[in-house]
């Protein structure tokens, strides 16, 4: 691939944070912008330079300009629209979370292959130079014997939960909730890092009417257990530790960001980060271009595995948990 030619689908503050960093970087341009509102998508264009809008989505997606979409809408929502474009013949960069099951994330993957389209989850942990500064070191602690896991960050429209009303990230019917948002960032580098577990259960705080706003996922491996936080209605301090038989790495802020890595033995204690710039998109970005770029499809393979492992975990535990979405 010679550019990345990306058309947006979503207009919210996630598409502005990637599209600041699509400037940034070199090899991918912004070549259309699609909203079901005019005035949405005019805007949303007239910001970063693009001159192409749309309103129709089988316009934007017949666009030969666009080789690549990007879509951040509501969860529900990811399924159908991924699909459109793949079959259109578009590579895609879906948000996270990736679907809400995983027959439909199997069958975009499917797609995907048999079409030779590139398909992403947009979620920056793994692309993170830190991410492999934590593979590194994790040798030096093992045999891992827990995890704990906090993500907490209480959200402005949990205050409109409190007043009566129903926003889609805390709606069932968008498949809203903390395990899809906040607490997929737990799941995900867990799975990242040691695979899919044994069982994993969901415990959440459940509003009569709501998804879950905060819960607690346990993660069951051979040797240890994994207990992850994540809150959309409480404050706290957010960290990652991984606690093995000979140290432990602290995680600063968490399983989204990795802002620093210390690891700690009974020999050294050493801080690590290589991430200087603070935007955790940029690396995202610049990421995901050099992988279309460089058309590596193993890497890309291998990335949408992890994705699949991912869906499986949290649409089990989110059900047994008493969590359903529609369709389910």
């Amino acid at each position: 691939m010679e550019e990345v030619r990306l058309g947006t689908i979503g207009s919210g503050v996630i598409v502005r944070s990637i599209l600041d960093n699509v400037k940034r970087t070199e090899g991918i341009t912004l070549a259309a912008v699609y909203s079901r509102s005019a005035e949405k998508a005019e805007k949303l264009a007239a910001d970063y330079g693009c001159g192409t809008t749309y309103t129709d989505l089988l316009a934007f997606l017949s666009d030969e300009s666009v080789n690549t979409v990007y879509i951040a809408i509501p969860n529900l929502l990811h399924y159908e629209y991924a699909k459109k474009a793949l079959l259109a013949g578009k590579h895609v960069i879906l948000e996270k979370p990736f679907t809400t099951k995983y027959e439909h994330a199997k069958e975009l993957a499917d797609i995907a292959r048999e079409r030779n389209l590139f398909l992403v989850e947009a979620a920056p942990t793994s692309f993170l130079p830190n991410y492999e500064i934590l593979k590194r070191e994790l040798e030096k602690i093992l045999p891992v014997r827990l995890v704990l896991a906090n993500y907490s960050q209480y959200s402005s429209r949990y205050d409109a939960v409190l007043r009566g009303e129903k926003p889609a990230i805390f709606d069932p019917e968008y498949a809203g909730g903390c395990l899809m948002d906040i607490n997929f960032y737990n799941v995900l580098l867990n799975v990242l890092l040691f695979g899919a577990p044994k069982s994993a259960v969901y415990h959440p705080n459940l509003r009569p009417g709501y998804s879950d706003t905060s819960g607690v996922m346990t993660m069951n491996y051979d040797g240890f257990v994994s207990t992850n936080a994540g809150a959309k209605d409480t404050w706290g301090v957010n960290s990652f530790q991984i606690e093995g038989e000979k140290g432990y790495i602290y995680i600063e802020n968490g399983s989204n960001g990795l802002r620093s890595i210390r690891v700690v033995t009974k020999a050294s204690d050493e801080s690590f980060n290589d991430q200087p710039d603070p935007d955790r998109w940029f690396y995202e970005i610049q990421a995901v271009t050099r992988l279309f770029l460089e058309e590596d499809t193993a890497a890309v393979r291998e990335r949408l595995n992890t994705t699949l492992q991912t869906v499986q975990v949290i649409e089990s535990a989110r059900k047994a948990a008493g969590i359903f979405f529609p369709g389910d």
